[in-house]
This record gives C-alpha cells, sequence and structure tokens, in this order.
C-alpha cells in the first residue's frame, strides 16, 4: 500500500512538473505568435505615396485606386483629394494655406498599404516602378530608412527569439525527461519483479506506456489551460493584445503543447523501464 502510495504521489508530481515546463513552452510560443503579429501590423502600416499630377481627373484617381486593389501586394488604399489634403495641411501649420497663397499647392494622393511580404526595399521598387506607368501619376514615394531600419530589426529579433526558442525546446525536453524518469524510479523494483516471474518485455512496459501517454495528455492539457487563463487576463490588461491574436496559430501551438507532452512522456517513461529490465537487482538500491 505504502509503494503504491509512493508511486501515484511520484506520477502526481510529475504531472505538475510536466505541465509548469509545458506552460513555460506554451507561453514563449504566444509571445512570439504576438512578436510576428506585432511585425505584421508595423510593416502594413508602412504608407506608399502616390501624388497625381494637378489635371488629373477624379474618375482618373478612382480607376487606378481599382487597378490598385486588385494586385496581391495590396492590403489596402485611400484616396485623398486635393480638399482633403489641403485640410490635413491646415491642421498641421495651424493657418489657412489656401488663402496665404491664393490658391491650393496641393494634389490629389492615393495612400497605399502593402502585405506584410512586400514591405522590403526590392519589392516596394517594383511596386512604384507598376504605379509609374500611368501618365497621371507625378511622385511615388516611401520613407525608405523607415522600411530599411524596421526589416533590420525585426530580422534580429527573429534570430534572438529563434535562438532563445531553441535552447528552451531543448530545455524542455530535457526537464520532462528527467521528471519522468525520477517519477519511474519508484516503480524499479515492480519492474524488475515482473521480469523476474517471466513477464516480458512488452507485457511490462504496457501499462506503463498508457500510464504515460495519460499523464502526458493531462499535463499537456492542464498547460493549455494555464496559457489560455494568461492569455485572457493579458488581455484584459491590455486590450490592445487583441488586435494581435491568431487563432489558428495558437490553436496549433495548444496541440503542439499536448503531443509535445504525450510523446516526450511516452518516450520518457518507455526508456526507463527498459533501462531497469536490463540491471540487475543490486544496482536497483
Amino acid at each position: 500500500m505504502a509503494g503504491t502510495n509512493k508511486s501515484k504521489a511520484s506520477y502526481t508530481f510529475s504531472v505538475i512538473g510536466v505541465s509548469l515546463v509545458l506552460f513555460l513552452l506554451g507561453t514563449m510560443g504566444w509571445i512570439v505568435i504576438n512578436g510576428n503579429s506585432l511585425a505584421q501590423v508595423i510593416k502594413e502600416g508602412v504608407t506608399v505615396e502616390i501624388d497625381f499630377h494637378d489635371n488629373a481627373r477624379p474618375e482618373t484617381v478612382t480607376e487606378l485606386q481599382a487597378i490598385l486593389d486588385k494586385q496581391p501586394f495590396t492590403k489596402k488604399t485611400r484616396v485623398i483629394t486635393k480638399e482633403e489634403a489641403l485640410k490635413i495641411q491646415n491642421e498641421l501649420e495651424g493657418a489657412d494655406i489656401s488663402s496665404f497663397l491664393g490658391m491650393n499647392p496641393l494634389f490629389s494622393s492615393i495612400e497605399l498599404n502593402l502585405h506584410n511580404a512586400y514591405v522590403n526595399k526590392d519589392s516596394i521598387e517594383k511596386i512604384i516602378q507598376f504605379v509609374q506607368q500611368s501618365n497621371v501619376v507625378n511622385h511615388v514615394g516611401y520613407n525608405k530608412q523607415t522600411v530599411s531600419q524596421l526589416n533590420d530589426n525585426l530580422r534580429k529579433i527573429t534570430i534572438i527569439l529563434a535562438i532563445i526558442s531553441i535552447v528552451l525546446i531543448l530545455t524542455v525536453i530535457m526537464l520532462i525527461d528527467n521528471t519522468v524518469r525520477l517519477a519511474m524510479f519508484s516503480s524499479r523494483f515492480l519492474i524488475k519483479t515482473m521480469q523476474m516471474v517471466g513477464a516480458t518485455r512488452w507485457f511490462i512496459a504496457k501499462p506503463f506506456d498508457k500510464r504515460a501517454i495519460l499523464n502526458g495528455l493531462l499535463s499537456g492539457v492542464l498547460a493549455v489551460v494555464g496559457l489560455l487563463l494568461v492569455k485572457s487576463a493579458a488581455e484584459a490588461s491590455v486590450p490592445e493584445l487583441k488586435i494581435l491574436n491568431n487563432p489558428t496559430l495558437l490553436v496549433i501551438l495548444m496541440i503542439g503543447m499536448i503531443i509535445s507532452g504525450i510523446l516526450i512522456s511516452l518516450v520518457s517513461t518507455h526508456r526507463s523501464v527498459i533501462k531497469y529490465l536490463k540491471v540487475t537487482v543490486d544496482d536497483l538500491y
């Protein structure tokens, strides 16, 4: 009875330990997902300004907008008329420019926002060449320094997160493996006794493997619940995080946490059983 209780306690601690480690891995994964979503939002906020000649007709501007809206690189477009441009500039200057100059010196324009994958120097230059084929376009520009610095910084952050993730994944595997092996330590005499009475290796390993699968599943589910609680608390404190929410990647992450818990627990348990089957009785003490 004492041995059984000790074994149950070991498995309980094993489930808790694996859950905590998977929760740590899941939290890191959630941070990476939010980081990628934030990077996408920032990059898609970069604007390409398309200025028209003063004699461009409104319907011509609308036609070019319709063409741009059909392109694969377009996230969204917005037409700014001469009047709207003047109103914006007046607000910035705090004065009526047209009254001072006796005319509206500004032009109609289109603000073009690109999809994340196209926000880089080479892609934008090709898009500018495409837009400049229209004879009503006077100038196309964007903030080159911002795009360059943005991509450089995101590249550095991606490398750093990749290194941290790899180190964390390896650490998680080692911690879970050690946790499961410690839990199996209390069952070493039972495993050896079953071998001594003639039980086959498969017969001995089967119940432990089943328990490992169930424990891994339970650990994964507990880790997922913990991650969802943290996510809800974070979004309640910072509602802006909801904008970065990516349900598809989050579901993949949670499934990965559960599968990882099952596989690592199963492999570690099976290895422990085989290990104790190979050692002598004296080496068990």
